[in-house]
């Protein structure tokens, strides 16, 4: 095992010292046995109130898992989602999305009329209309908190006031920020008046009283959610499958977490603008890269506090999921920092991350944690060292490897044990979009002569493939599974509008019922999984 680099980050006053504990590496080893799963976010699933909620469709797609032999559903992240409705752009890093939440059984308590949900009739069933959802849902919310506060009716997802108090380390931010981006006609924070956009001012402002009703209609929609994901959550275990989260490495600028936390930030001190946003350079996505403008961590703050809001974060995560998939591995070993302001991500530098360090912190907190590194695209020496000393998994992505030659990293004969492996991720078109719009003569040639198909059903060979290689645990999305082309695309990274919105029909499972999870368990059998 190479010697790890001790990565010290330096304040403007004392230099602070890296951890120099001597814990044998590498930290986490926790991916021993073979199983597979699906990629599903749970807006996808069908129902009828604009987008997937935590409903009866979320067991039919459960016990659909369980009779094809999955043992994992992946989802992308939870939080609440703003502007290009990204789950990886949330309002904050701890929060959930209110619309997932079930409206009906508010219904049948009596704290949402029953004619109220008649607005939902006129919404698409195959794709989200978040627009329509933002105008909706948080008012039909705000009604039920209302009637909730005047009849203390009994809800089945406990106290409503002890819930407030264990989640109060980010929940009265959390509630306090939308209740103003409200009240300020939706203006980002930086936006606000100085006695608000001063975190610690604000807890003086007389608009804490002013919005008080609003503040805990916020907190209620938080009740609602983590009370019906733990019905999720226990559904899940009851069909046999873990849930495999996903945390983002960066947070919004315009969030409840750079509000209350600005000191953990590259930020000017007088404007609270960002000094540098993060993204990634030029890549196989887009020419100009990816420029992701969320602010980046001053992480000399975050390891002189020993990573605490880290590793609030991480377990805050770890309530929710069994697995948490890191997103942008890389940038925790070196980061793309873009000078503000910019364009474009073309111009900026690689920039220390605090590598073997945060890790450390993360063992120290959760030794038995199962977490996957989102290790894609190119990678240097020292990101591979990195991922070595922490034993994570990192990523395969069969769209990726037939672009040169059998040294192609994601080629299934270079695959190691210790990796997860997909046909294609929520940032690919599907499998058969792909194979028809995106991969050259070339590509094409190489998947048939190597996988010995003639291409015609290339979502399954990519499946079978991924099944089949070495990789301990195999992904594949619903998309590929439903053979969909590249209408039913997830997300286009660098395209700032239009993702996140497809959906499958009720039926879709139905039509593919008899064969489906028949083969697939068929392929988990054949190959271990």
């Amino acid at each position: 095992m190479p010697t790890q680099k001790k990565t010290v980050f330096k304040t403007a006053a004392t230099p602070v010292a890296a951890d120099k504990s001597s814990e044998t590496l590498p930290l986490f080893n926790w991916l021993k046995t073979r199983g597979a799963g699906v990629l599903l976010h749970p807006t996808c699933l069908p129902s009828n109130q604009g987008c997937g909620v935590f409903d009866g469709n979320v067991v039919v797609f459960l016990e659909f898992l369980k009779a094809s032999g999955m043992k994992y559903w992946q989802v992308c992240p939870l939080g609440p989602t703003g502007y290009g409705d990204s789950p990886y752009q949330c309002f904050s890093a701890f929060a959930g999305n209110p619309y997932l939440i079930d409206l009906w059984p508010l219904v049948h308590a009596g704290l949402v009329e029953k004619s109220a949900m008649d607005a939902f009739a006129v919404l698409p069933v195959d794709h989200v209309d978040y627009n329509a959802l933002y105008h909706l849902k948080p008012r039909l919310l705000a009604n039920a908190y209302a009637k909730f506060k005047q009849t203390k009716i009994t809800l089945p997802y406990g106290d409503f006031a002890e819930f407030c108090q264990r989640h109060a380390h980010w929940l009265d931010a959390y509630a306090y920020y939308r209740a103003l981006k409200d009240h300020l006609n939706n203006a980002a924070w930086w936006e606000w008046p100085a006695e608000v956009r001063d975190f610690k001012r604000a807890q003086t402002s007389p608009l804490i009283k002013q919005l008080a009703d609003a503040i805990a209609a916020y907190q209620f929609g938080q009740y609602l959610f983590f009370g019906q994901w733990a019905q999720v959550r226990g559904a899940a275990r009851e069909h046999g499958i873990e849930i495999i989260g996903d945390l983002p490495i960066f947070v919004a600028g315009d969030s409840a977490d750079a509000w209350s936390n600005p000191q953990l930030f590259e930020l000017d001190p007088k404007t609270l603008l960002p000094l540098a946003v993060a993204g990634v350079p030029p890549d196989y996505f887009s020419a100009d890269g990816q420029l992701w403008g969320n602010p980046l961590y001053d992480w000399a703050a975050h390891q002189a506090e020993g990573y605490k809001w880290w590793i609030a974060r991480m377990s805050s995560t770890f309530e929710m999921c069994d697995i948490v998939r890191i997103d942008h591995f890389r940038g925790f070993d070196e980061y793309w920092r873009i000078p503000s302001p910019a364009t474009t991500a073309r111009v900026g530098a690689w920039t220390p991350g605090p590598g073997i360090d945060l890790f450390r912190a993360f063992k120290a907190a959760f030794p038995t944690a199962r977490i996957i590194a989102e290790d894609l695209g190119i990678l240097t020496e020292s990101v591979n060292e990195l991922l070595r000393a922490t034993g994570l998994p990192g990523m395969l992505v069969l769209q990726f490897a037939w672009a040169s030659d059998a040294g192609n990293s994601y080629l299934p004969h270079n695959a190691t044990q210790n990796s997860v492996i997909y046909p294609g991720t929520h940032d690919n078109d599907t499998t058969q979009g792909w194979y028809r719009n995106a991969a050259t003569e070339v590509e094409k040639d190489y998947v048939r002569r190597y996988l010995r198909v003639s291409g015609n059903d290339v979502a399954w060979d990519f499946i079978r493939a991924a099944y089949a290689s070495v990789s301990r645990l195999a992904i594949v999305s619903l998309q590929d599974i439903l053979s969909l082309d590249s209408s039913a695309r997830f997300n286009t990274p660098a395209v700032p509008e239009g993702n996140w919105q497809w959906r499958y029909r009720a039926d879709a499972l139905e039509k593919i019922s008899a064969s489906a999870p028949k083969y697939l368990r068929e392929l988990a059998q054949l190959c271990a999984r």
